[in-house]
Parts: structure tokens; sequence; C-alpha cells
């Protein structure tokens, strides 16, 4: 900081002294009320770069929500759910024995819509059957579209869900999160982080990895099967989620194989289907997993 020097006419040397320590108190004190002034402001803008609501705590886990950097017309967010070492919780689809989480925003203002954007799950044993979830901390993505983009978004979530350690036990957690028209920008990291862990929306046949080059249904002397052709990195670490319409379906995990021209194959029976259900004409969705990278593609199948 510079001092100003001022000088003073029939003044003796002492009263120049004096004169330019006022001067030194006069500048600190300007100093110290600028920087108090701008704590606000930084304040608020900290407060903005980090939007998050407090954690709730069921057994197992802490929960809370995270809001992100806008996107286009919709606002971003994220469930974060940290876990206890040993713990799992499960995804959408959460196979043979899991329990699928439920959101419910219906306590939320100044909202048109919320979808909640999946990351890659994983396969584990839970004993006997394999389910579909996450074994380590997860943040699970969202996009809300505000009624009023010029307003703040209302956050009220409730939220229930299963964590299991070698017994599974429900949990619920309410949350709640006021978000700015304009959001908190930049996204913190750990909702970039699962953003991108999201699957990319593809079609069948679509060039690169990982991608899935068929999708048919088989006739066989144990009964039908689908087959999924996949295109991917690291066939070892490769695994296939197949969906139905909805909770009506129940289609088992595949199994992977090797096809004779090296590609990886995944197959499963035609089991847990509604009845009465037509699987050939009925879209399904595949989710291809390949290490940290994922696609999922809506389809039905193609006979043969």
């Amino acid at each position: 900081m510079k001092v100003r020097r001022r000088r003073f006419r029939n003044a003796t040397g002492n009263a120049t002294a004096l004169g330019m320590i006022s001067d030194l108190r006069s500048d600190l004190r300007l100093a110290a009320f600028c920087a108090l002034a701008a704590v606000p402001f930084l304040g608020a803008g900290a407060a903005r770069a980090e939007l998050m609501s407090d954690w709730s705590s069921p057994v197992g886990t802490a929960v809370r929500l995270v809001a992100g950097a806008p996107d286009g017309k919709a606002v971003t967010g994220g469930v974060e759910i940290r876990l206890t070492p040993g713990w799992k919780t499960y995804w959408r689809y959460p196979g043979d024995s899991g329990v699928p989480p439920h959101f419910d925003w219906s306590g939320s203002q100044n909202v048109e819509n919320i979808e909640v954007l999946w990351p890659a799950p994983v396969r584990f044993d839970d004993g006997g059957s394999f389910s579909i979830g996450y074994k380590r901390d997860v943040v699970i993505p969202f996009r809300v579209i505000p009624r009023d983009a010029g307003k703040p978004v209302e956050l009220r979530l409730n939220l229930d869900f299963a964590v299991c350690e070698k017994i599974c036990q429900p949990a619920s957690a309410s949350l709640t999160l006021d978000v700015p028209s304009d959001g908190a920008a930049p996204s913190p990291p750990m909702l970039v982080n699962a953003l991108a862990t999201v699957p990319r929306t593809t079609q069948i046949g679509a060039a690169g990895e990982p991608a899935i080059a068929s999708a048919e249904l088989r006739e066989g002397g144990d009964g039908p099967s689908i087959h999924i052709e996949a295109h991917v990195a690291d066939a070892a670490k490769a695994d296939l989620f197949v969906e139905g319409p909805n909770e009506d379906w129940a289609l088992p995990l595949p199994s992977r194989e090797t096809g004779p021209d090296g590609r990886t194959v995944f197959v499963l029976p035609v089991d847990g289907v509604p009845k009465g259900a037509d699987i050939a004409a009925t879209k399904l969705r595949f989710t291809l997993v390949d290490g940290n990278r994922a696609v999922e593609v809506d389809a039905p199948l193609s006979a043969r």
C-alpha cells in the first residue's frame, strides 16, 4: 500500500511527522473498510459455489443435496450418498433381491420436472443372488426444469432407499435446498465427476467403444434367450444390464461369453416377463458398462 505524504506549510518537523502518522492511520482505516466491505461479496460467491443442504444420517450412510451450475434451461444438482465402508445401496433396477430408491419431490416449489440421471452401476453378490447398485460413495445427479426460470427453485426431497452390509435395512432422508435461478457456478467437482459417469445415450450399431452391435431374440432347446453383442475395451470388466419398460418386468442378469469372432456376447434367458407381454415387440433398455465408460440404448429386439 502506498502511503501518501503531505507537506504542511509553516509546520515544524514534529508537526510534519504527526501529519504523516495521521495520514497513515487514515489510509489504514480506508484499507480496512474496503477489506470488510468486500467480505459479504466474497462470502456470497463462495456460498454460491458450494450450495449444499444439511446432512441426513440414516443407518450406514449420510445423504445431502448438492446444487450445480445451470444446464441450458435446467438447474443441475445431485443427491450425495456417503456409505459406511463395507455397505452398499441400489440402482434404479436393483436386480434379484435389491430395493430401488424412491424419490419424492412433491414438496418442491417452482418445479416443472425433475429427471434423475443414474451413474453406471456395478453387479455385486448378495449371497446366493446378484444385485445391481453402488458399493462406494455415489452422487446421483438430477436436472430440474423450473416453471419460472427467473425465480429460485425450492427443492424438497423425501428419499426412501435401502442400504446393506450383511443384511439390508430400509433408510430414509428428508432434504431441503433452495437454489437461486442461476444455480451454483461452477458445479462442485463431485457433481462434475458424477455427471461424467452417467451412461451416454446411443443407438444399436453405433461406432466406437463401448457400443452394442446387436440385440436379438433367439429360440433354443432351453427356450428363448436374448443375445447382445458388444464392442468393449476390456471384456473382463464389461457388464450389461437389461430393463423392461416398467416395474412389472424382472429380467435376469446376463452371463458373459466370447463369440466366434471374438466379440463379447451377453446372454440372458427370457424370464421375468409379465404374463401376456410380447417381448419381441417391446422396447427394452440396455446399459453397457465398460470400465469407467458406459452407454445406454432403448431399442426392441430383432428376431433371429
